[in-house]
């Protein structure tokens, strides 16, 4: 079933559009990697689907009943945010925010769902810890929790590992997994194609005159193929 169907837009700028003509769908439960070169449009048409970017021209349209509120977004990472002074389970918790509308306190179902959310990433333990304490991994999952907190359908995801190790790297790309098998639909810019071809079921490549879009298996058999020959090894 589809969620999202963005037909014939461009993204830009100011009414400067870096990409043109683009077509692509995600569907539930779709694992859509967005790669390609820099300054090609990864993050503006990322924002654009968020609904915080206009389209320049042509239409997103939101299928059924999904909304943008059943959308969780788990930006890149700021300075400020890493110092935010704050214990994991407030952080986590502000993810329901945008559903309390006038009300000042937290449900008891919200609480039993953030509690949950911690053991499933693997922080319960550190609830009371306070946030701008933790490792970058650490920092990571939290925030990655509170994306949780405002949705059950899909998250948006940009560069979720930049500057992460190997090991919380590889840690992080599994926990994503994990949400997607579990029926979540994950939309992610990365740089990193050859995780993008280990995780993704979808790719969408922009390059600066172009872009492509399909399931990784006919991301493997294009003509790009030889350009990521490196990154697709024993893949075909």
């Amino acid at each position: 079933m589809e969620q999202i169907i963005c037909d014939n837009i461009s993204i830009g700028y100011d009414n400067k559009s870096i990409m043109e003509n683009l077509t692509f769908s995600i569907k539930e439960k779709d694992y859509l990697c967005i790669v390609g070169e820099n300054g090609a449009g990864k993050s503006t048409i990322m924002k654009t689907i968020l609904g915080l970017l206009p389209a320049l021209k042509g239409e997103i349209k939101l299928a059924g009943n999904f909304t943008r509120k059943d959308i969780g977004y788990l930006p890149q990472q700021t300075v400020i945010q890493k110092d935010f002074p704050a214990t994991v389970s407030e952080v986590v918790m502000s993810g329901f925010q945008s559903k309390c509308g006038l009300r000042p306190f937290y449900k008891r179902e919200e609480k039993q769902k953030m509690h949950k959310i911690l053991e499933k990433l693997g922080i319960s333990n550190l609830q009371k810890r306070c946030y701008r304490e933790l490792s970058g991994g650490q920092q990571q999952r939290v925030l990655l929790g509170r994306a949780l907190c405002g949705t059950g359908k899909m998250i948006l995801l940009d560069e979720p590992v930049t500057g992460l190790d190997a090991l919380a790297t590889e840690e992080m790309y599994e926990l994503i997994k994990g949400l997607n098998d579990d029926g979540i639909t994950i939309v992610m810019i990365s740089h990193d194609i050859r995780s993008a071809i280990k995780y993704a079921t979808h790719i969408l490549y922009l390059q600066n005159d172009s872009y492509f879009y399909g399931t990784t298996l006919e991301f493997i058999k294009s003509d790009l193929s030889e350009k990521f020959a490196g990154f697709i090894g024993g893949h075909n």
